[in-house]
């Protein structure tokens, strides 16, 4: 196998393929849609299932159908595309079907822009839609990360009959690096023994979401937690660079870790001991990771490309346990690495408030526009 230079979306689009993914289902909507333009010609050419739906609303419906058929299938959206989905699959986490999910985030709120941006952190990680359900979410930070947790993606929905997402932001999607694509993977034969095949010989299989009597529902959202409890156990990936001697630490997941990185690199030739720690697996989060580096660390920056929203569980696991400052950019703005370095040298360099709101100080020292 060899490395070629490929398109963060196109990466991500032939590693389904080569995943076995058997039926795509999907709505153009920027900076995604070449996923779907490259599974338009890509899935007959393999002689499987592509269709351009009439909206999100109804790709993701066909996507919980054919769910249903043990098929592995998948959709790839953007951010207001994917908040139109989030009723079908608060409904496909309640059917307990294991489908993939490509979001490559826009900027927002409302129809916002097409740049780059993780403002996607809360409707994804913590189940924007209604209900009680956990999903798994993979946070690429380059193409090869794309192609591999895409891969990865599939293989977990199957694992725990989970709803598993690739959350990327418009920076991966967009970009063009040299990566590697796997071996192309045979399509499954067998259905697992849940799937709707057709009562042959057995007795019908039922697939649904509806439990009108409470106690049913009830044990339901218990499997669904006891699952999610194995995900947790076995499933967290993370990223460590230089944390064997931290004294201060770098917390960001995606394009926000790897831009981090070229910051922490700079601050290390400096002699300033700072490392990062990115998560890869944003849920089911790291916390015990960034609880222990928080017993260590004089200070910690959480950086992110919204208005911190995984700040918010960086918090809750910190519990006070060192300062915590907050560094971000918002509607599609992509930080410098030079930005996260001038907020390295303020924190090692000044004393780091333990108290108040890490947002409020951030915002009463930033001014928004390119020049910070």
């Amino acid at each position: 196998m060899t490395r070629e230079l490929l398109e963060g979306n196109y990466a991500m689009a032939e590693a389904a393929v080569r995943a076995g993914v058997e039926a795509y289902f999907g709505y153009p909507i920027t900076p995604q849609t070449e996923i779907l333009e490259w599974m338009s010609h890509r899935m007959p050419e393999v002689g499987r299932a592509f269709l351009q739906a009439e909206s999100e609303v109804a790709a993701i419906n066909m996507l919980y159908g054919a769910a249903c058929t043990g098929a592995r299938v998948m959709s790839s959206s953007s951010s207001p595309g994917v908040s139109l989905m989030m009723e079908g699959l608060s409904y496909i986490a309640g059917t307990e079907l294991p489908v993939v999910l490509i979001d490559v985030v826009r900027g927002g709120p409302g129809l916002g822009n097409i740049a780059p941006s993780q403002g996607d952190y809360n409707q994804i990680v913590h189940g924007g839609g209604h209900g009680d359900y956990f999903p798994i979410v993979l946070a690429p930070a380059s193409v090869q990360e794309a192609i591999d947790l895409t891969v990865l993606a599939f293989d977990l929905a199957e694992k725990y009959r989970s709803l598993a997402f690739v959350m990327a932001d418009g920076s991966v999607g967009q970009m063009m690096e040299p990566a590697e694509l796997p071996e192309m993977r045979p399509v499954r034969k067998e259905r697992p023994d849940w799937a709707v095949t057709g009562a042959v010989g057995r007795e019908r299989r039922i697939l649904s979401s509806i439990y009108l009597n409470v106690e049913l529902e009830e044990k339901t959202n218990f499997r669904l937690l006891e699952r999610w409890y194995e995900v947790e156990k076995n499933e967290i990936r993370y990223r460590e660079y230089y944390l064997d001697d931290a004294e201060f630490v770098i917390v960001g997941f995606g394009t926000a870790g790897r831009i981090a990185l070229s910051a922490v690199r700079a601050a290390r030739a400096e002699g300033i001991k700072v490392g990062l720690l990115r998560p890869v697996t944003v849920s089911p989060f790291p916390a015990a990771q960034v609880a222990e580096l928080a017993q260590k660390a004089q200070a910690m920056l959480v950086v992110e490309m919204n208005t911190g929203q995984m700040l918010n569980d960086v918090l809750r696991i910190v519990k006070g346990a060192c300062p915590i400052e907050f560094y971000g950019r918002m509607g599609g703005v992509v930080p410098y690495p030079d930005e996260i370095l001038n907020e390295i040298h303020r924190i090692t360099r000044e004393p780091v408030s333990p108290d108040g709101d890490p947002r409020l100080r951030w915002m009463q020292r930033f001014t928004p526009g390119r020049g910070q």
